[in-house]
């Protein structure tokens, strides 16, 4: 047991030196822990890492990774010596901080502190959720915990305190967070930034506390763990543990986050440690091979043999699971033709019947909104997921748009559910982190942002987004759809459907619009197409999305009657997915000779990819004002008549 610590410890700390770069601190004061889970709890199975029904490891303190490569390298993961040796290396698989679409063994992509808690959070809901849903009585298909280790830097951010009171309000007991408690952090002695009773704050949010007085005592840990599974609450096992320990600077701030150095041979002979730079003792493979991989792979091997005797049970039931499992969460345009509205109708309502009926459609869609689902229509159907009523698909988050955002992340990455999440564009704000990780890990989540532009009205600057939509379109990885109507709506969710490795967020407005007669659920997967006017040799090209479709199609026909002007209109309802399409089709719908005018009540910033330097661009460059819609759009001049004399005084 002690070399195979003494293992962990060294194979990280010298992946730390090679690189020149990483976090030894955390490696020498935590493995113990890490070694009690892994060889004496821990049930995953190496060979096939992304078992739906193995143990979840989330290391939420993300800059861990030295301590977390070499337990995944000797468990028997597909991570070898040579990886270890390429620590943080370009195009390695063993970057500073875990990736789940990139590492073997790594159930999701932590590092920014406090999302893998709060991912935790999401897969423990999941296990619970698809357990009540699918489990018989001879056939415990969904039974797992879900591990965490975290650090003091975890527990003070806030998305962590919204995680946690939802974990304890809906009794997670299969989470189990194991807290490296050392009283220090990077810049100095916790003391000097917080004070707080940690055991009362948990208990406070009905989690169950234990702890083990020694990091070192593997005995104490094992014991705490296994107590940890039989509460009816989560639980946090604070471990007391110093921070570096061996090296001289141990239990300080200085061997939080900087490599040892010639330090390593310091800890070397702390730990009488005589085997060459990553050379593994046979006796330590032996122990994990036992210890890990191949209680991983019995357990496999029997759930194997109980699901295939479940589906023959239940072969309809059975199909669901496979097909879940497998994410395929397709629908089809034609069950949803029915819902097209004959008045005009704002995006938020016609999103909201989408959901609907994609509940009816998909029983693995779940979701829910931060305290907006009146607003945002963004609600799961069979009531509300509570712990004495595990099967309810409507999340009931409260006003935690973080933790929301990051719960669903670890819904996804867990197998088996589909998660959205309805929140006001306003507020993308607040749940960006978690948006921009959705991206990272490629998890095709689906974000409902309502009340998407000034027409909010009354609500004021606080609440109308303005730059939000330029934040959105930066990112890497996102789909971002702004649909004109209910046809465009439609084929918003039925892109974000197909899609199998990109988030989605469909921003969707509070004001009425016209069911328009030229746009098209099919044509949202060319991310523009025209919706008015001739295909070639117009005067001028008008760009729109969203609630400026109509107002568009409407300047240029007062263009065309007074002006005499050809005027073509192009709903743009998704930029990344027009990227997408060839060159030919991109110039011949934006004509590079036309004169071309963007118009989108959001900050213009960015458009001029499409209008060119001599275009103009009409948006929101301000904050906005409060007052009823239509009094805000006067005073911004959001109207036809003051449109159209823009783009004459510009011609």
């Amino acid at each position: 047991m002690k070399k195979a610590i003494d293992t962990i410890k060294i194979l990280g700390v010298e992946a730390i030196n090679k690189a020149n770069s990483g976090h030894p601190g955390i490696v020498l004061g935590a493995a113990p822990m890490a070694y009690t889970l892994f060889t004496k709890h821990l049930r995953v199975n190496p060979s096939v890492d992304k078992w739906i029904n193995r143990d979840r490891f989330i290391l939420s303190a993300g800059h861990g990774t030295g301590l977390l490569y070499p337990l995944l390298h000797l468990s028997g993961f597909d991570l070898s010596i040579d990886d270890l040796k390429d620590f943080r290396q370009v195009d390695s698989i063993t970057p500073g901080h875990p990736e789940s679409h990139l590492t073997p063994g790594v159930d999701v992509t932590t590092g920014p502190l406090g999302q893998g808690f709060a991912m935790a959070v999401g897969s423990a809901l999941a296990e619970t959720f698809l357990a009540a849903k699918y489990n018989q009585e001879k056939y415990p298909l969904f039974d797992h915990y879900t591990y965490v280790l975290c650090g003091d830097g975890d527990l003070q951010e806030g998305v962590t305190q919204e995680a946690l009171s939802l974990a304890g309000h809906w009794k997670l007991k299969k989470l189990i967070v194991l807290f490296d408690s050392n009283d220090v952090q990077l810049d100095n002695m916790t003391s000097v930034a917080q004070s707080e009773n940690i055991a009362e704050r948990f208990v406070a949010a009905n989690w169950n506390y234990l702890k083990v007085k020694d990091g070192n005592d593997v005995e104490a840990i094992d014991a705490a763990i296994s107590q940890a599974k039989l509460s009816d609450k989560p639980t946090l096992i604070e471990v007391k543990t110093i921070i570096g320990q061996g090296a001289t600077k141990q239990g300080t701030p200085n061997v939080h986050g900087a490599p040892l150095g010639h330090d390593i041979e310091t800890v070397k002979t702390s730990l009488e440690w005589t085997e060459k730079d990553f050379v593994v003792p046979t006796e330590v493979y032996s122990c994990f091979e036992k210890n890990v991989k191949e209680r991983g792979e019995d357990a496999y091997e029997t759930w194997i043999k109980l699901y295939q005797d479940f589906c023959q049970e239940y072969p309809e039931i059975g199909t669901e699971i496979d097909r879940a499992i497998h994410g395929d969460f397709a629908i089809n345009l034609k069950d949803f033709s029915d819902l097209i509205p004959t008045q005009p109708q704002a995006t938020r309502i016609s999103s909201g019947t989408i959901v609907d009926r994609i509940s009816q459609l998909c029983p693995n869609w779940i979701g829910g909104s931060a305290d907006l689902t009146g607003s945002t229509k963004a609600k799961g159907a069979d009531g509300n997921y509570s712990h004495d009523h595990l099967t309810g698909r409507n999340i009931n988050y409260g006003v935690r748009e973080f933790a929301m955002g990051a719960i669903n992340n670890g819904i996804y990455a867990h197998g088996g559910l589909l998660p959205f999440a309805g929140v006001f564009f306003v507020f993308a704000d607040y749940m960006k982190p978690a948006i921009r990780m959705s991206s990272l890990m490629e998890l095709p989540v689906i974000y409902i942002m309502s009340h998407d532009s000034i027409a909010v009205g009354e609500d004021g600057p606080t609440h109308q987004p303005i730059e939000q939509l330029a934040m959105l379109r930066a990112q890497p990885n996102l789909n971002v759809y702004r649909p004109a109507d209910f046809k465009e709506t439609l084929g918003s969710y039925y892109q974000a459907f197909q899609t199998k490795h990109t988030p989605s967020a469909i921003l969707i407005t509070r004001q009425n619009l016209p069911e328009l007669s030229d746009t098209s659920a099919e044509k949202v997967n060319l991310g523009a197409y025209k919706v008015y006017g001739k295909d070639a040799n117009n005067n001028i090209v008008i760009l729109a999305t969203g609630s400026e479709v109509h107002l568009a199609i409407a300047v240029a026909q007062k263009l065309e009657q007074e002006e005499k002007l050809q005027v073509k209109v192009v709903s743009m309802p998704s930029w990344e997915l027009f990227e997408r399409q060839t060159k030919a089709y991109r110039e011949s719908l934006i004509e590079p000779t036309a004169f071309k005018v963007s118009i989108e009540l959001g900050a213009t910033f960015g458009w001029e990819r499409y209008t060119s330097n001599n275009g103009l661009n009409i948006g929101i460059d301000t904050f906005g004002k409060s007052g009823p819609f239509q009094d805000v759009f006067n005073y911004f001049g959001i109207s036809v008549d003051h449109i159209t004399k823009k783009i004459i005084d510009k011609l």
